[in-house]
């Protein structure tokens, strides 16, 4: 691989921004497509189903056979609340590849001891998410029972492409929510994104069994198309 396209790509991963480098196979000649510019590129419908599934392999094209190399950020799980859930989630999340950050700005809840090798950030949403970037490869959950903590952070969960958004709660403290958030502003469309009641409905009562739920629902997302999750 050439030094430009290296460096270039090393700045994309480093921002957890995707890319896909392109050869071909006759004349080994390779570029560099950034997630960005797929949507202009030629061959823009065989680059979004390499990224949008993450895996590389060869492709038949009007410009011949070319090799298709992925590469996509590690899936990201984002959590709001220090809870006995995250507790069970977090190292679940991490065991199955993902990076896994948890926001709670109640300093006794996110702690080290609770939470040892888990990034944690102790603050409010509204300043905790944003410098995170929360993107396409992300998955959001909110687990306070805190309107205060999740309202916000579910708000600016909807604002982005994260790829699944939970919350948890019964039917009608969903139905309050909803309310609270439409007050807010945001859209029928926008809240249908949340999966409420969160995790797969297996019966879950105890933290590391909704925390096997929410993480089945998780993976199950992840690996549908957009059209399937539509």
């Amino acid at each position: 691989m050439k030094l430009d396209i290296l460096s270039t790509l090393n700045a994309e991963r480093a921002a957890r921004r995707a890319a896909i480098v392109v050869t071909d196979t006759q004349s080994g000649k390779q570029r560099l497509v950034k997630v960005a510019d797929v949507a202009r590129d030629p061959l823009k419908d065989v680059l979004d189903k390499h990224l949008r599934s993450g895996k590389s392999g060869m492709e038949e094209t009007p410009e011949g056979k070319i090799f298709l190399t992925a590469h996509v950020p590690p899936p990201r799980l984002v959590i709001t609340g220090a809870v006995h859930v995250s507790q069970a989630l977090a190292p679940l999340a991490k065991l199955v590849g993902y990076d896994v950050v948890i926001v709670d700005p109640r300093t006794a809840f996110a702690t080290k001891n609770r939470f040892p090798d888990i990034k944690i950030i102790a603050e409010w949403p509204d300043t905790a998410l944003p410098p995170l970037h929360i993107d396409r490869y992300s998955a959001f959950v909110a687990l306070t029972h805190d309107p205060k903590i999740d309202d916000p952070a579910l708000t600016h969960a909807l604002a982005s492409e994260c790829f699944y958004i939970g919350a948890l709660g019964s039917k009608k403290t969903h139905a309050r929510r909803v309310e609270r958030l439409k007050a807010q502003g945001v859209t029928d469309e926008a809240l249908s994104r949340v999966h409420a009641p969160i995790g797969l409905p297996i019966g879950a009562v105890s933290p590391a069994e909704i925390a096997v739920a929410i993480m089945g629902e998780i993976t199950l997302a992840l690996h549908q198309s957009p059209e399937a999750r539509a």
